[in-house]
């Protein structure tokens, strides 16, 4: 029998905090993902977190929820969810478990003593984000060798972090990245509501962490005397000392826009800028330069491998320092022929390489191998 035709695989996704999507990366490709497996007749389940679904929905577009507790606090959260979660899609004996997070990866214990398929995506290089102790940055690298001791199968989302576990662990990983969306601006005047104008802005949208360096952006654009501004979206802890100083700032070229979570907004805000500046430097293929790449934006990325894999010749790369991204700035005010340029070779890219047909045919592929 062909791998194509089998129909009837049961598979359960843990480590994320649910679906439909309401944060992040991995809530997303579980989002896609799941859906996707579902259209392919497969029967999927996901795990959810109680407290940001109030609502409890059986079920969403055919996919199966369920809704374990956990213990809410800052280092017990995702642990603690995907340990009740493991236990309550045992239930449901699927032949497969697709666990996110490397950090998740001792759970695997479990659902193996039931003889139970499994898969980890790992994601990123987490230990090296700052706001972890010494403590965690020592459990994530632990758990980085315990998912390719555990799992029958690895997945890294992208080529960079495939070769790190080569080299690191001896570990061929399976590589499957996200996928990106497509937009076009439908609803410009939503622009208004941040106090900006079509084209007079350039934008961020990530989280507000010193590993995405909006320090950098606000200290490069300080430098250049431009009428345009630069808005900058996304969640953060507030308290946190990075967050304090940045919000300190009072030019008003300088906009923190907070996290924007109003449907459609965080499009029109990418549609809309003259270019998007990606300062993320730890993680994979990350899941806001596929956003800028399919809003069609010039794009001004860290120089670092994983957005050196994604972006390719579709972008401008700066160092890690405001000068050098202040000449990046510059010669992109004073050439606005290669941000339209820029801008269509990104959505070009994206089209070509972060297809979500493609993930999740590859995603289905590999829980068919594994279950051979």
């Amino acid at each position: 029998m062909k791998w194509s035709i089998i129909k009837d695989m049961k598979i359960a996704i843990v480590g994320t905090r649910g679906v439909p999507a309401k944060y992040g990366g991995f809530e997303t490709c579980a989002e896609e993902l799941s859906i996707g497996l579902v259209k392919k007749g497969h029967k999927v389940i996901v795990s959810c977190r109680r407290y940001l679904y109030p609502e409890k929905k059986k079920s969403y577009k055919g996919v199966i929820l369920c809704y374990p507790p956990s213990i809410p606090f800052k280092v017990t959260d995702t642990f603690s969810h995907t340990f009740f979660s493991i236990l309550r899609v045992l239930v449901y004996n699927p032949d497969i478990i697709l666990i996110f997070n490397s950090a998740n990866s001792i759970l695997g214990i479990i659902p193996k003593v039931f003889g139970k398929k499994l898969v980890i995506n790992v994601d990123g290089l987490e230990w090296k984000r700052k706001k972890w102790g010494r403590v965690a940055k020592l459990y994530y690298k632990f758990s980085e060798f315990f998912s390719c001791v555990i799992a029958d199968a690895v997945i890294s989302d992208a080529k960079a972090i495939q070769d790190y576990y080569r080299r690191k662990y001896k570990k061929e990983t399976v590589f499957i990245p996200y996928g990106a969306y497509f937009y076009e601006s439908k609803k410009p005047n939503i622009l208004k509501e941040y106090g900006l104008e079509k084209k007079k802005y350039f934008f961020i949208g990530s989280r507000l962490e010193p590993e995405n360096n909006q320090d950098i952006a606000v200290k490069a654009f300080l430098k250049i005397n431009t009428d345009k501004v630069l808005a900058i979206a996304g969640g953060a802890n507030y308290r946190s000392r990075y967050v304090k100083e940045l919000r300190k700032i009072k030019d008003k070229r300088i906009k923190i826009l907070g996290p924007v979570y109003k449907p459609g907004h965080i499009e029109e805000l990418h549609c809309n800028a003259f270019a998007y500046i990606h300062g993320n430097e730890v993680g994979g293929t990350n899941p806001a330069l596929l956003k800028a790449m399919g809003s069609g934006n010039c794009i001004i990325a860290l120089d670092v491998p994983f957005n050196r894999e994604v972006l390719g010749n579709a972008g401008l790369f700066f160092k890690k320092n405001p000068e050098d991204l202040k000449e990046k700035i510059e010669y992109l005010l004073t050439h606005p022929e290669e941000v339209e340029k820029f801008g269509k070779l990104a959505r070009e890219r994206a089209k070509l390489f972060y297809r979500w047909e493609d993930v999740i045919e590859k995603y289905e592929n590999l829980f068919l191998r594994v279950l051979k």
